[in-house]
């Protein structure tokens, strides 16, 4: 006998990592396993792992049938990884129960873009306890002291032009930039994943957006340096839901108008957040400089903020330090946002600030059921080329 159950969204979405998990478990016994160990991978941490990795993933990827890359409990020292497509197989499920370990010396990694990346991949699912700890602390160190000789840093794990993507509870530690970034792909869900950083390292987003369609974010914690979430240029159909926040400079959209031509970004949810002591909530930011780019169709709902210094925010004067300010007008044409049912405290006496483009006003902004207070009292909002709407209660008065 079945019974019929109604689930709230916070246990439906639990349940689905479990039957996600114990499926994925299950049906490995119809798959081709590989085992790094197999191909020379040292749990130890002493030597270096990259080539027992490159090996299995190439035995994997060669193979016809549907495959499982199993990474036993254990420290793996490994270099930058590259996983590259076409794959004869169909689907690679890669389950990480060790932590893989970056080089102590941050220049061996620092010189490369990406860590751990995947290109034109389809079919691949990262899951398991695991972690990757990047050993970024040194690198923030350098660029603290300005020196010139410190390198960029890398991004911990990237998927490029990859497509089917599941990326499910593991760790990152400590990235020398971005932890986990999604550029050029389609249909990708990202579960239950653990992002770790200090508040102050520099451009350790925790995971970027870019150029991407059908993406999924649900129930991760993030606290780092910079954005918990970044959504870039070409991002559509984004779905952003129980995700906490804090330390970091919030959920953005943006920076945009880097570049004239820029594709936009349209339909994104970000539902049920938490922010705790961030710069920033729900952000959109922008340079002052023409571009073809365009914002619209953005639903923030049901989030709650705690001490958070801007809790929304448009900024289309975007120029952080206020170090080469671009010192123009923003052609990001910003439309249809709506704000709904945001509450908590600021940090800073204006809780909700429109600071838009003159020449490309903000417009269909709404707010609905916000209240948000400073010290117990009323904040304050303040708007600039903005039009829009207010619904029902909204707390501080808006400018709107």
């Amino acid at each position: 006998m079945f019974k019929t159950m109604k689930l709230s969204g916070r246990n439906f979405h639990g349940i689905i990592v479990i039957v996600f998990v114990m499926l994925s478990t299950s049906s490995t016994s119809a798959m081709t396993k590989f085992n790094v160990l197999n191909f020379g991978a040292n749990p130890i941490g002493r030597t270096d792992s990259t080539d027992g990795f490159l090996k299995a993933w190439n035995a994997a990827c060669s193979t016809a049938d549907s495959t499982f890359i199993y990474v036993p409990k254990g420290r793996y020292l490994v270099g930058s990884l590259a996983f590259k497509g076409q794959c004869k197989s169909p689907q690679i499920i890669i389950r990480i129960d060790g932590t893989i370990v970056a080089p102590s010396d941050y220049g061996v990694l620092g010189k490369w873009e990406n860590w751990v990346s995947f290109e034109r991949v389809n079919g691949v699912s990262i899951i398991g306890q695991g972690a990757f700890d990047a050993k970024g602390p040194s690198l923030w160190a350098c660029k603290a002291s300005r020196s010139n000789s410190c390198p960029l840093g890398t991004t911990t794990l990237r998927f490029t032009n990859s497509n089917n993507i599941t990326i499910n509870e593991l760790t990152s530690l400590n990235s020398q930039m971005f932890h986990i970034a999604i550029n050029g792909c389609q249909n990708v869900q990202i579960q239950g994943v653990k992002i770790i950083a200090a508040g102050d390292s520099p451009n350790t987003d925790g995971i970027h957006v870019q150029l991407s369609t059908n993406v999924k974010i649900f129930n991760s914690s993030i606290k780092t340096g910079d954005d918990c979430i970044s959504i870039g240029p070409g991002t559509k159909n984004l779905w952003i839901e129980q995700v906490t926040c804090g330390p970091g400079h919030g959920i953005s959209i943006g920076s945009l108008a880097k570049d004239l031509e820029e594709d936009g970004v349209q339909n994104v949810t970000v539902k049920k957040t938490i922010f705790s002591d961030s710069q920033n909530g729900l952000r959109i930011k922008s340079w002052a400089r023409p571009s073809s780019g365009f914002v619209q169709g953005v639903r923030f709902v049901d989030s709650v903020m705690r001490n958070v210094q801007n809790p929304i925010v448009i900024d289309q004067n975007y120029c952080p330090h206020n170090e080469n300010c671009p010192g123009q007008v923003s052609g990001i044409k910003i439309k249809d946002i709506k704000y709904e049912n945001i509450r908590g405290t600021s940090s800073t006496p204006i809780a909700i600030k429109f600071d838009c483009s003159p020449k490309n006003p903000c417009t269909e902004i709404s707010l609905r059921n916000v209240n948000l207070t400073y010290l117990d009292k009323d904040a304050q909002s303040f708007c600039c080329n903005v039009m829009g709407k207010v619904f029902d209660l909204v707390r501080p008065n808006s400018c709107l």
